[in-house]
């Protein structure tokens, strides 16, 4: 029988989180909400009573990623309730609730519903035999996803990060996205804003904006994503404000020049790119060009000088050619650009690339990524080498016990403390950047 924790007024509870910010702020936001009702996250070595799997989808390695977190954690905790939500769940509900010791599967539409299955799940657990499983899995199509389930939550660091939207109406070809999480949606600005408030009287300093596809803000409402950005800017005790990922056709001129006048909005964007050739922008459906791309970097650069750039990149998709992997190499170079996220194409069932001609060799995927991962290095070091002996605001984030605290500039160079410039976590202080740190992904700081 059942032998874990005894006592059902405090239960315990361990979680894994794969993929995206976003994943991983519902994941802190669900913990938050279970600690209220006193199930606790565990502490090294103890049993949990319940393991809650948030699983991405959005490779062939993820979802191996994802059953190897299932086994690991049944594993380690054998008498515990499996919860699995996410991407994963929503597009394999029925297989996984197959798996050895998963008890309940969410999709999207159920998700925000753990908190009241947990506690009846650990009872009904006790009356099974040892390790036995519930089997039970319960996602609706995914035409059927309509619930915005909010989120802003830290976990274990220093930015809150406040969901916005959910899903995506576009139907990229090489993407599972608005198959797994449905169809745009996302929460007002009257219930985004009171959330960023609760924020500042915790005491937070910066709120990273994130949602699956945020430039759509305002389906389920009317609003638009400028309007939200205009009213989270007034919220009072809130110093920064990050824009985590915005599709470059939904970057509009006046979303830009607002940041650039802003105080509260950081001179740092993420926008994906995905390719740099327009021949592979047609295959993969995407609703912008090279030309637009640029334009965009060339408006931002205009209007604030020292921001920081991120630019998604995939390689090796169906149809990308050698001739055509140049041009998207050139031309990614050619932008004022500071950093590459490379992403290798993985092939997704059910996806319209699985009919476009001509299929990239892992082994030249690999020589590709490396190359782009190469010129992301030199962009990125070149950028902060440009800032050497200048002063910038530094927000300290929490550090492991032992370790020096890092934290990130307005324009997200990333600092390490160094004796005497009195780092603090979650305190701003102006800093001299000093010469790279010993593994050069910093720049040190001096008081």
């Amino acid at each position: 029988m059942y032998t874990n924790n005894e006592n059902l007024d405090t239960l315990k509870a361990a979680y894994s989180t794969l993929g995206c910010k976003l994943n991983f702020a519902e994941t802190s936001s669900l913990r938050d909400q279970l600690i209220q009702q006193n199930i606790l996250p565990i502490e090294r070595g103890e049993q949990a009573d319940v393991c809650i799997i948030n699983t991405c989808s959005v490779t062939e390695t993820a979802d191996q990623k994802c059953r190897q977190t299932i086994n690991k954690l049944h594993r380690e905790h054998p008498n515990a309730v499996i919860i699995v939500i996410g991407c994963y769940a929503q597009l394999k509900s029925d297989e996984i609730a197959q798996f050895n010791g998963v008890d309940l599967v969410l999709g999207m539409e159920q998700k925000g519903d753990v908190p009241k299955h947990v506690r009846r799940l650990v009872e009904e657990k006790r009356t099974l035999a040892q390790g036995e499983a519930c089997h039970t899995a319960i996602a609706v199509p995914t035409k059927d996803i309509h619930t915005f389930v909010p989120s802003c939550s830290r976990g274990d660091r220093t930015r809150y990060f406040l969901k916005v939207q959910d899903g995506c109406n576009y139907y990229c070809t090489y993407c599972t996205i608005p198959i797994a999480r449905g169809r745009s949606r996302n929460g007002s600005i009257e219930s985004l804003v009171q959330q960023a408030q609760e924020v500042a009287q915790k005491g937070g300093k910066e709120i990273v904006i994130t949602g699956v596809n945020i430039g759509d803000f305002g389906r389920s409402t009317g609003e638009t994503f400028l309007q939200l950005i205009q009213a989270l800017d007034k919220v009072e005790g809130i110093e920064r404000y990050r824009i985590s990922s915005i599709e470059p056709n939904l970057l509009t001129d006046e979303i830009i020049d607002f940041c650039a006048v802003s105080k509260k909005f950081m001179p740092h964007f993420h926008i994906p790119l995905q390719s740099g050739s327009d021949d592979v922008l047609r295959l993969m459906h995407r609703k912008y060009d090279t030309a637009l791309f640029a334009q965009k970097v060339a408006r931002i650069k205009s209007v604030m000088p020292d921001a920081f750039i991120g630019v998604d990149v995939i390689v090796g998709t169906r149809g990308e050619t050698d001739e055509y992997f140049e041009d998207a190499y050139r031309f990614i170079k050619s932008l004022d650009i500071s950093q590459l996220h490379v992403f290798s194409y993985s092939e997704r069932p059910g996806t319209k690339a699985l009919e476009i001609p001509h299929v990239v060799s892992p082994a030249v995927k690999h020589e590709r990524s490396k190359r782009l991962l190469d010129l992301s290095e030199e962009k990125r070091k070149a950028f902060y080498e440009k800032y050497i002996d200048t002063e910038r605001p530094v927000l300290w984030e929490h550090a492991k016990a032992g370790m020096p605290l890092q934290g990130f500039t307005d324009n997200y160079i990333r600092v390490t403390e160094t004796e005497g410039c009195k780092a603090v976590d979650n305190i701003i202080t102006t800093v001299k950047l000093k010469g790279f740190a010993e593994d050069t992904e910093s720049l040190m700081a001096e008081a």
